[in-house]
């Protein structure tokens, strides 16, 4: 397998691009956490999920943020809030990056050259409590930020996945297609992202940018049978 100059930090995080057997439930939190300084995340990314919430096409990329406390490993599977305390969670399947070198100001060749691993991952929300937030004009962090809200697969070499112009994923619930996600339908694509958000602040080596999301999110159930796909790779999580 081919490595690129930035394999080291994929490889402390997971113990081995692409060698899932090694990552084991117990520990697999602790390691997708160990060098993660917070997660960026980037609101309709794709017009057909900006439409299907009644949003504007947004012009920018928008932007908010995750803590790292929120990660965990999709082999932990995937744990609601109460729905009787916080009503429904919605999911949110999208391909990830992360960085194995600062980025501030960048340049679209610097971008490219940061990109350590890619995932899947799955962007959590109280769907009922963001918009009560929103209503009211308050921030939604307590919607995006709750522990496990950041559900994310074992980290991939970036060199499989070329210029990520097309990168093809899917989400199925219950053996049916939810989601079906092109990169080639991103309103801002993803070097042109991480340009974008190191001018705005300060990326640094660890920094995990969920993507966006395609259409077709929805509300998960308790026992829900969960599978993403990213091209030859696959990861399945019941949920909790």
């Amino acid at each position: 397998m081919s490595q690129s100059p930035h394999m080291s930090l994929a490889d402390a995080i997971t113990a081995g691009i692409n060698d899932n057997s090694a990552v084991h439930a117990d520990n697999a939190n602790e390691r997708l956490r160990a060098a993660i300084g917070k997660v960026v995340c980037v609101g309709r990314n794709y017009a057909a999920h900006a439409e299907e919430l009644g949003n504007e096409v947004p012009k920018a990329p928008i932007l908010f943020m995750k803590p790292a406390s929120s990660v965990v490993s999709i082999r932990q599977g995937v744990v609601r809030p109460n729905p009787a305390l916080y009503g429904e969670t919605h999911y949110e399947a999208e391909l990830c990056v992360q960085l194995a070198a600062d980025l501030s100001a960048a340049t679209i060749e610097e971008a490219k050259q940061a990109i350590g691993g890619v995932t899947l991952g799955l962007d959590l929300t109280l769907r009922e409590l963001q918009a009560e937030l929103k209503e009211k004009g308050h921030p939604w962090e307590r919607a995006k930020c709750f522990d496990g809200a950041c559900v994310l697969g074992d980290w991939l070499d970036p060199q499989v996945f070329g210029d990520f112009k097309n990168v093809y994923y899917q989400l199925n619930i219950n053996n049916e297609l939810k989601q079906d996600g092109d990169s080639a339908l991103m309103l801002f694509p993803v070097y042109e992202l991480l340009v974008n958000i190191s001018h705005a602040f300060s990326l640094q080596a660890g920094d995990v940018i969920m993507t966006g999301t395609p259409s077709g999110v929805g509300a998960l159930q308790a026992g829900d049978q969960l599978s993403l796909k990213l091209g030859a790779h696959e990861w399945q999580a019941e949920v909790k």
